[in-house]
C-alpha cells in the first residue's frame, strides 16, 4: 500500500471533548459558595442587560429577524416584550448582557466574560420550560439555570487558564460558544455522545477574529459578539440533537484540526480538572463599566480626583504603573473613534476618573469625549510595566490586576502614588464588594421597571431558596415589561 494514502479509520473522540462532556453530564455542583456566587452573578448579569436597554445602539439589534414573527411558547428577552425562537433570544440576551462591558470577567492566559453564557442558558431554559408546561410536564427551575451557569463558567474559565486564543488572533468568544454549546445540549436532553458531537461542531466552526477589539479597528461588534456566540451555540446544539454527526478529531486531526489550523499546532494545556473553581473566583465589575485590566487604575484615579480636579492645567505628567496584559490590550495613543474604542483605552478611563471622580457608560459617549481636557490628560500619561505584577496576574493564588497612578505637577510637587492590586469585584474583596454589587443590581432594575415590579424582582433574587424553586418560565414572566 502506498505510504501517501491517508488512513480513513475514524478516531476515538478527542480526550478534551470527552472531558467536557463527562463534566457537563456527570458533575454534581455541591459547592455552596459556587451556587451563592452564581446567584449574585445572575443578579449582576441581568442588571447589566437591563441597563443596556437605555442605549439605542444596543436595542437596534433586538427583536425577531423578521418583524412580527410569532413563536408560540417561545423564549423571552428580559426587560422587553419580545418572544422568539431560542436562537435569536440567546443573541438578544447575550447582546444586552455584554453591551456596556459591565458584567463579570475572567482573567488568565485568555480573558473573557463567562456570564455571557447566560444568553444561551436563559433562552433555552425558558423555551424548554414553556414547551414542557404546554405539554403537561414539569418545567425547569432556576436551580437548573444556576447549576448550568456554574458549569459554563467552569468550561470557559478552565480552558482560558493556560491557553491564549488572543495570541493567535482569535477572539475569546470562541470559549463562550464552546461552553454554551456543551451546557445547552445537555439541558435539551443530550447525552455524553451528543455533547461531544455538539462541542466538536463548535470547534470546527469558523471563529471570530479579534480585529474589532483592537486599535485602529475597535468597534461595536465587540458588544454583540458574545450574543452571536451564544446564539450559534444554541443552533449547533439543536442541529446535533436532530441526529447530525459530529467530528471526533475536531481538535487533533493532522493538518485539518483546530490545533493545526488555528492554534499553531499546540494542544490545549490544563492547570486543573473541571469543578466549580471559576465561579468561586469570578471577578465582578462592580464599580466601573470598563475593560477589567483597567478597573484598579480607575479606582486609583478616582481616589485622586479631589486632589487634582482643580489643578488639571498644572499637571506635568501622570505615571501609570501596570501589568503586561493591560499594556498589550488597552493602552492606546491617538484618536478614539467611538464608545467601544474608548472603553478599551486605559488612558481614557484614568482621565475620566481624575476629571469626574467616576466612570460611567455615559462618559464614553461623544458629548463627554468632546471635552478637550480628556485628550490633554491622555497625552500626559506615561505607562510602565511592573514585572512582578505581570507575574502576579497569572499566579493562581493571586490573580491580581494591579495598577498604580501618580500625578506630578509643574511646580515639582506630586500626589501620593495610589496603588490598587485587587479590584472591588475580586474574591479577596467579596465581603466589601457584594453589598455594592447588590446596590448596583437594584439601581439597574429600577432603570427598567416601575418600583413595585422592580421590588418583586429584587425580592425574589435576594431569596436563594425561593429563587431555586421558581420555575424558569415564571421567572422570565416576571422579567418582562
Amino acid at each position: 500500500m502506498s505510504s501517501n494514502v491517508e488512513s480513513n479509520v475514524r478516531p476515538q473522540p478527542d480526550e478534551e471533548l470527552v472531558a467536557i462532556a463527562e463534566y457537563v453530564a456527570d458533575y454534581v455542583v455541591d459547592s455552596e459558595e459556587a451556587m451563592e456566587t452564581a446567584r449574585y452573578c445572575l443578579m449582576d448579569t441581568l442588571g447589566c442587560g437591563l441597563l443596556a436597554l437605555r442605549y439605542p445602539e444596543c436595542t437596534k439589534h433586538l427583536g425577531p429577524i423578521v418583524p412580527n414573527t410569532l413563536v408560540p411558547n417561545g423564549a423571552r428577552v428580559p426587560g422587553t416584550q419580545f418572544e422568539m425562537d431560542p436562537i435569536k433570544a440567546a443573541f438578544d440576551i447575550g447582546c444586552m448582557i455584554r453591551w456596556l462591558d459591565f458584567n463579570d470577567t475572567w482573567l488568565a492566559a485568555e480573558w473573557g466574560h463567562p456570564s455571557d453564557n447566560l444568553g444561551a442558558i436563559l433562552a433555552v431554559a425558558d423555551f424548554l420550560s414553556r414547551q414542557s408546561v404546554a405539554e403537561g410536564h414539569k418545567p425547569l427551575t432556576m436551580q437548573v439555570v444556576l447549576e448550568a451557569m456554574v458549569k459554563a463558567h467552569e468550561i470557559q474559565g478552565v480552558l482560558a487558564l493556560d491557553n491564549s486564543f488572543n495570541r493567535v488572533g482569535l477572539d475569546h468568544v470562541i470559549l463562550v460558544k464552546v461552553a454554551s454549546t456543551a451546557v445547552v445540549t445537555h439541558m435539551m436532553g443530550g447525552d455524553k455522545e451528543d455533547i461531544i458531537d455538539a462541542v466538536s461542531q463548535a470547534f470546527v466552526d469558523g471563529q471570530s477574529l479579534r480585529t474589532y477589539r483592537h486599535s485602529p479597528n475597535a468597534g461595536s461588534r465587540k458588544s454583540w459578539a458574545a450574543g452571536d456566540a451564544t446564539s450559534r451555540a444554541v443552533r449547533l446544539a439543536m442541529i446535533t440533537l436532530t441526529g447530525e454527526m459530529g467530528y471526533p478529531g475536531a481538535l487533533t486531526a493532522k493538518q485539518w484540526g483546530f490545533y493545526d489550523v488555528s492554534f499553531k499546532g499546540k494542544p490545549f494545556s490544563f492547570q486543573r480538572d473541571y469543578g466549580s473553581y471559576v465561579m468561586e473566583n469570578i471577578l465582578f465589575k462592580i464599580s466601573y463599566p470598563a475593560e477589567f485590566h483597567g478597573q484598579t487604575a480607575v479606582e486609583a484615579a478616582t481616589e485622586l480626583h479631589k486632589e487634582v480636579s482643580n489643578k488639571i492645567k498644572d499637571i506635568e505628567r501622570i505615571e501609570l504603573t501596570t501589568h503586561e496584559s493591560a499594556i498589550r490590550i488597552i493602552s492606546k495613543e491617538g484618536e478614539l473613534y467611538n464608545p467601544a474604542d474608548r472603553d478599551h483605552c486605559i488612558q481614557y478611563m484614568i482621565a475620566c476618573g481624575l476629571l469626574f471622580g467616576d466612570l460611567t457608560a455615559e462618559h464614553y459617549e461623544d458629548d463627554v469625549a468632546a471635552d478637550e481636557r480628556i485628550d490633554e490628560l491622555r497625552n500626559k500619561i506615561e505607562v510602565q510595566e511592573n514585572k512582578q505584577w505581570s507575574e502576579d496576574y497569572h499566579d493562581p493564588s493571586k490573580r491580581s490586576i494591579a495598577n498604580a497612578v501618580q500625578v506630578f505637577f509643574k511646580d515639582g510637587s506630586a500626589t501620593d502614588k495610589i496603588t490598587v492590586e485587587y479590584p472591588l469585584g475580586h474574591r479577596r474583596r467579596r465581603e466589601e464588594g457584594i453589598p455594592v454589587l447588590i446596590n448596583k443590581f437594584k439601581k439597574n432594575v429600577m432603570t427598567r421597571f416601575p418600583k413595585r415590579h422592580a421590588d418583586d424582582i429584587i425580592n425574589l433574587l435576594m431569596n436563594p431558596k425561593r429563587l431555586n424553586n421558581t420555575p424558569v418560565h415564571e421567572f422570565m414572566s416576571l422579567m418582562m415589561i
